[in-house]
């Protein structure tokens, strides 16, 4: 039931979109009681192995544990592979566990377009521990900062030199940042990427006032740091607990709502009998060069009836 119930409020149609909405209002009394946590980091970090070994140490400590895992979508087809779950057997078979793998579509910031809605239908059937891995493509991946209450970056050994380009991306919206595969002759480059991991932190303004982010060294391989990581995790809800959790959690479904009218009006828009017949038209003057992107913005929009003034436009 809660497969087909994610299947449902991932689905675009009409009819399903309608009564996805039913179902989360009558659900909404049973959220917010799970610790949400954001996981994120570049291809090759590891963070499936990172996450069965976390999912699995939770659940160890009675966490009822669900990972909702984003794959990537391909541009030319739409597909996705979807092979979260094979690389994390031992969390797949938990019965105290569940992991959903979600196509990113073309949703960007690394997440699916209704990770959200998904999120939400785990708390109400009853799991207390809530991951969302994203895709992994770099520091745009800031939109789940906007969904948890715990944001963990995972970094590889040897980032040093990356993390100087992206400590003004997605460095600045993680709670915890973790240096991966800090086992045998790995470590002591995991030693160092953690040095500079931890002076680019004190240059980061705090997400929070309760909580200063933090870099430790975790090892998916070993399973060296889970249990810090645990303990990490466990003290910035405990630090957030109470008014400042229950504003950014607020403040979070504000955002919310504006990403879903700011969809609703993208496809009314795409659909409106007066746009879409030019649409083709306009897009292939401005890939041509013969209109800019203003002045085909302020056709589109003026066919929709909205006034807009880009001065840009020519």
């Amino acid at each position: 039931m809660l497969s087909q119930s994610i299947t449902l409020v991932e689905s675009a149609l009409p009819a399903d979109r309608r009564e996805a909405g039913l179902l989360l209002e009558r659900l909404l009394p049973r959220t917010g009681g799970a610790i949400r946590l954001g996981i994120s980091g570049p291809p090759g970090v590891g963070k499936s192995t990172l996450i069965e070994q976390f999912g699995m140490f939770a659940v160890e400590r009675g966490r009822r544990v669900a990972v909702l895992a984003v794959d990537p979508s391909s541009r030319a087809t739409g597909g996705s592979i979807l092979g979260d779950k094979t690389r994390m057997p031992r969390l797949a078979l938990e019965p105290r566990a569940f992991v959903r793998p979600s196509p990113a579509g073309e949703h960007l910031g690394g997440v699916a377009q209704r990770t959200r809605e998904a999120l939400l239908l785990l708390e109400a059937a009853g799991f207390d521990f809530v991951m969302v891995e994203t895709v992994g493509v770099g520091q745009s991946e800031v939109e789940v900062a906007s969904m948890v209450d715990c944001f963990v970056l995972l970094a590889q050994p040897g980032a040093g030199d990356e993390l100087q380009g992206i400590k003004r991306g997605i460095m600045e919206v993680a709670d915890i940042v973790a240096v991966t595969k800090a086992d045998g002759d790995q470590l002591p480059r995991a030693r160092s990427t953690l040095h500079d991991v931890s002076a680019a932190l004190r240059l980061m303004r705090p997400r929070h006032t309760a909580w200063a982010a933090r870099g430790m060294l975790v090892s998916g391989l070993t399973g060296s740091g889970i249990a810090e990581l645990f303990d990490a995790v466990m003290q910035h809800h405990e630090a957030l607990a109470g008014s400042e959790l229950a504003r950014l959690r607020a403040e979070q479904a504000v955002r919310w709502m504006w990403a879903q009218i700011d969809d609703a009006v993208g496809a009314a828009l795409r659909s409106h009998p007066k746009v879409a017949p030019i649409l083709a038209s306009l897009e292939s003057e401005v890939r041509e060069g013969t209109l800019t992107p203003g002045r085909g913005a302020q056709r589109v929009l003026g066919a929709f009836g909205i006034l807009f003034v880009d001065s840009t436009a020519g």
